[in-house]
């Protein structure tokens, strides 16, 4: 790894650990995520996963494991309000805590996102797979073994990453 390569993993760390640190600011019990976008070393919008405005902040169905059909994810946050500021998120890096969902991933495409950084595979990695196939760079910056290990995703990789990682995570519990 070369120097810029190295200092661009250092600003990927830290702006993820940003990002799970704005993830506290959900309300969500079953998960919590949060979401930077960044163009030119500048944060130019932020979201967590939550309930609209206006809305109580409650994501859960009572008394069941499962968010409220009206949640939005972190990624729709900082991408919707950054459609109501000022600001641009053509050629922008989006940081996450969790993969994006396929959603998500259809309003980064649109939204002019060309990278995307998260830490921790969602439940399905679909999403990802078609970030990859729309030719968006696409990072896994896990933590293994106590240090930052970047990956970059393709469509011939992803599949095959998803393996590695959830190998990987069965033999730490």
């Amino acid at each position: 790894m070369d120097a810029r390569e190295k200092k661009q993993m250092l600003l990927d760390s830290r702006y993820l650990r940003m990002t799970q640190i704005w993830a506290e600011n959900s309300y969500c019990r079953r998960r919590q995520v949060g979401a930077l976008l960044v163009k030119d070393k500048m944060i130019i919008s932020d979201g967590y996963n939550g309930t609209p405005s206006g809305f109580e902040n409650v994501c859960e169905e009572e008394g069941q494991d499962r968010s409220k059909p009206y949640v939005l994810h972190a990624e729709a946050n900082a991408i919707t309000k950054v459609a109501r500021s000022n600001n641009s998120s053509d050629g922008a890096t989006l940081y996450v805590t969790t993969s994006p969902c396929m959603e998500c991933s259809k309003l980064i495409i649109q939204a002019g996102i060309n990278r995307v950084v998260f830490g921790e595979y969602y439940r399905m990695h679909d999403g990802v797979d078609l970030l990859c196939r729309a030719g968006i760079e696409v990072i896994h910056l896990w933590q293994r073994d106590g240090e930052y290990q970047p990956v970059t995703l393709t469509s011939d990789n992803s599949e095959s990453h998803y393996q590695e990682v959830e190998k990987f995570l069965a033999t730490r519990k």
